[in-house]
């Protein structure tokens, strides 16, 4: 007999998870919780609530979390100008601690004994949803089913729709797509099919949000993103919410064929996967920040940011969003947008997001003493001398001991 009586499952009310709704009842003859997050996917939520209902759910969570998601997790991130590998903006990896915490706080609403979710065994974000539920309430038990079953294709799992009379309409028929796909307000990425070959090049109907370069128009797109205490938040001089904001940032980007990507990462449980973004909001706003940081951060601030950098993207990949050392760093980070503060001015032309100016009333950019012109005094070049003479002052003497440093 199963100690659990209710879960609160991640349903998405595709294929996977209208399996997992049944099987949960089936083998822990459980009641079944279901949650949909409205992130920003580009897809109807509200169909789940009919699919939910057709497989007898009787609490049904619909959540608009976009607001949240945006304003709470992706501007924090972009504050620290994360990116993962030097290539990844970690769309789906800064999604997964948000979903944790909602299916934490409705077991807690409904007197859930676990939570579920239809992430594999295989990849990061089982890892990123139960440290992030362990977090938040450790005593919580965790189901993954794809752990548990021995359902392992899409054909086994449609033969559980035929012999549990799920109807297929509801749990999803054929894919549009051969590729696995997750969307959300700052990426939607693309694995699977074809790209599991690392050499193969993906076909151009492939990207859902962008044109390619070579179609995008041949004239170029000028904005100015406002930003405060390192967040955007006008665009061409008009407030703009967070979602709003990253939504209008990914159809101008889109539609200058920006913020494509292909690559291949290490995951945190060990294989390495060949995966393709489309992140155009999100590269315009990268470029932008560091940008009004160029001329707004201290030299030190900002260099101690850049080695920070690695280490924070690595907590939010591998799902530590919630860990001290996580809070720890996001504490210094912010400390240091206090002035970053100002407007940046963006060209965007065939996949290219080029800055072509920027002003802040917090600038440390002194025209007075950077300037090739005379500076009247502002600046004596006679100091140089001593500064370089000081610093190579260990050089020298390494040098004079017979220390060459020619090999």
């Amino acid at each position: 007999m199963s100690d659990i009586n209710k879960v609160v499952l991640a349903y998405s009310g595709g294929l996977d998870t209208s399996v997992i709704v049944r099987w949960l009842q089936d083998t822990y003859k459980c009641e079944v919780v279901t949650f949909t997050a409205d992130i920003g996917q580009g897809e109807e939520v509200e169909p789940a609530r009919a699919k939910a209902k057709a497989l007898g759910v009787q609490e049904i969570y619909i959540d608009d979390l976009r607001e949240e998601y945006v304003r709470d997790f992706v501007y924090p991130m972009f504050r620290a100008n994360a990116i993962y590998e030097g290539e990844y903006l970690l769309g789906t990896s800064i999604a997964r601690p948000l979903i944790a915490k909602r299916l934490i706080e409705i077991a807690n609403e409904t007197g859930a004994d676990a939570i579920s979710h239809g992430a594999t065994g295989k990849g990061n974000d089982q890892v990123r949803f139960e440290l992030g539920a362990y977090s938040l309430k450790p005593g919580i038990k965790v189901i993954a089913p794809w752990r548990e079953w021995d359902l392992t294709s899409r054909e086994t799992l449609m033969a559980y729709c035929a012999e549990r009379n799920i109807p297929v309409d509801y749990a999803g028929k054929k894919k549009k797509s051969p590729y696995s796909m997750d969307a959300n307000l700052l990426h939607i990425s693309y694995e699977g099919g074809n790209l599991e070959d690392p050499y193969w090049e993906p076909e151009e109907d492939m990207w859902r949000w962008s044109v390619s370069p070579e179609a995008a128009p041949d004239t170029p797109t000028y904005i100015e993103i406002g930003y405060q205490n390192g967040d955007p938040v006008t665009l061409n001089g008009e407030a703009l919410s967070p979602a709003t904001m990253l939504a209008t940032l990914n159809k101008l980007g889109g539609d200058n064929g920006i913020g494509r990507l292909d690559l291949v990462e290490n995951r945190y449980v060990g294989m390495k996967s060949r995966g393709c973004y489309e992140t155009p909001g999100g590269t315009i706003m990268l470029r932008a920040h560091r940008a009004i940081e160029s001329i707004t951060l201290d030299r030190e601030a900002a260099h101690l940011k850049d080695e920070l950098m690695p280490r924070y993207a690595k907590l939010i990949y591998n799902g530590y969003w919630f860990s001290p050392e996580r809070r720890m760093l996001q504490a210094a980070i912010d400390e240091s947008q206090e002035f970053v503060n100002g407007v940046v001015r963006l060209k965007l032309y065939k996949g290219n997001v080029v800055v072509v100016g920027r002003k802040s009333d917090n600038s440390l950019f002194d025209e007075a003493i950077a300037t090739f012109e005379d500076d009247a005094g502002a600046y004596n070049q006679k100091d140089a001398e001593g500064f370089i003479k000081l610093n190579a002052l260990r050089l020298r003497i390494a040098a004079n001991k017979g220390r060459s440093q020619l090999s």
